[in-house]
């Protein structure tokens, strides 16, 4: 098994009595995380179970806590000694954290739990563990663990965190770096060395996160209007999002639009990069832009209809996306910045960067107040310059 970062801060809150909750989208790694989680429990009463196995929907559907604590004894916990208990994907089964709470204030059990909509989940845990929990996050592979699972990582590695373009870091790592934003960061499809093998599981990753996650929250006739919204949001990565054109174009009315891209948003599938602007009002009427959580299935979506430039700046944001809070900055005439970091540090993305590329953006974040800037360069220029940030360093 290999540890990923977010496995140390998991690991620290285990003793602690609060419920573990790890959302995060469908075979990104939230199982296997669980699974070491419970390897490190040094006593034997504590148990795995898995929501989306119909008998554990069953055992936990039913009405008296009493009746559920019975079945989990025979199952093997001693509810009259400390215990650990792992529920996997528990927005299958809606009354789940009113059950966690009662046991939680009765008995001395640990819970950890997993789930796919930060949506469902945040919203029940407002209500009934408020104060209770402690959610983590878990998004597919930045590209320093893409390495680690690839077997090519070195402890090194963190030295070259956001550093300039250096031509052997580059030689060594480049083929990699175009396989992961090919291919995306879903450790299975990392792990998987066939390129027909990684397509086909993204296709199923697509498949089941449309017909499980999404239909859990949503109306069970909309599936073909949900994969054909995502293959549309996906030709449109980078872009500021106009639902009245994409209700044109789906034949879907505005409203839902706005609510299925919510949907997707809090399901973990793409996120909103909204404009900076120091005036609150002007963020609020301008559109947000819109990007995919993995690259992998941004291209089986998007295919032939996404340009390099749109993929590249794509993985970009996903990499800043694990560092830094982002918006975007674009002035009516048109000029902008790709991407304004934390609100402080202006970041331009261009697949072969240039000299000149370097002025412009020091210039427009001049403009802002913005004293540091990041030029992100994809290709090693002809001309030798390097003064820049490649794609690989981001992390």
């Amino acid at each position: 098994m290999i540890e990923r970062p977010i496995y140390k801060a998991l690991e620290k809150h285990l003793s602690k009595k609060q419920v573990t909750v790890v959302l995060g989208m469908r075979r990104v790694g939230k199982s296997t995380a669980v699974k070491y989680l419970l390897s490190k429990v040094k006593h034997t009463n504590k148990i795995y179970l898995d929501c989306e196995k119909i008998e554990h929907q069953a055992l936990f559907n039913t009405p008296s806590y009493d009746s559920i604590i019975n079945e989990l004894e025979v199952l093997g916990i001693n509810f009259k000694k400390p215990a650990v208990i792992a529920l996997d994907e528990i927005q299958l089964v809606k009354s789940l954290p009113s059950f966690i709470k009662y046991v939680y204030d009765t008995y001395a059990v640990k819970f950890i739990i997993t789930g796919s909509s930060s949506y469902y989940l945040k919203n029940q845990f407002t209500e009934s563990l408020a104060g209770r929990k402690l959610i983590y996050e878990m998004y597919p592979l930045a590209f320093d663990e893409f390495l680690l699972f690839k077997g090519v990582g070195t402890i090194d590695i963190q030295k070259y965190s956001l550093a300039k373009f250096n031509t052997s870091w580059y030689n060594k790592y480049n083929k990699f770096y175009d396989e992961y934003i090919t291919y995306g960061g879903f450790p299975e499809v990392v792990l998987n060395k066939k390129k027909a093998d990684k397509t086909e599981l993204l296709w199923d990753i697509v498949n089941s996160y449309i017909d499980m996650d999404v239909k859990i929250l949503s109306d069970y006739s909309i599936s073909n209007d949900l994969f054909n919204l995502c293959k549309l949001l996906s030709a449109r990565v980078g872009s500021k999002l106009d639902f009245t054109k994409l209700s044109s174009v789906a034949g879907v009315d505005r409203r839902k639009i706005s609510d299925y891209i919510y949907l997707f948003e809090n399901t973990y599938f793409l996120y909103l990069v909204k404009p900076y602007s120091k005036n609150i009002d002007k963020e609020i009427v301008q559109q947000p832009k819109i990007y995919f959580a993995d690259m992998g299935l941004l291209n089986v979506l998007g295919g032939n209809a996404l340009s390099s430039g749109q993929r590249f700046e794509n993985a970009v944001a996903i990499q800043f996306r694990n560092k830094f809070k982002l918006n975007y900055y674009q002035k009516k005439n048109g000029q902008e910045i790709d991407f304004i970091l934390n609100e402080k540090i202006a970041a331009e993305v261009k697949e072969t960067p240039i000299l000149q590329d370097v002025k412009v953006l020091k210039g427009r974040a001049a403009e802002l107040k913005l004293t540091k800037s990041y030029l992100i360069g994809q290709k090693a220029p002809a001309n030798g310059f390097k003064d820049f940030i490649w794609g690989g360093n981001l992390y």
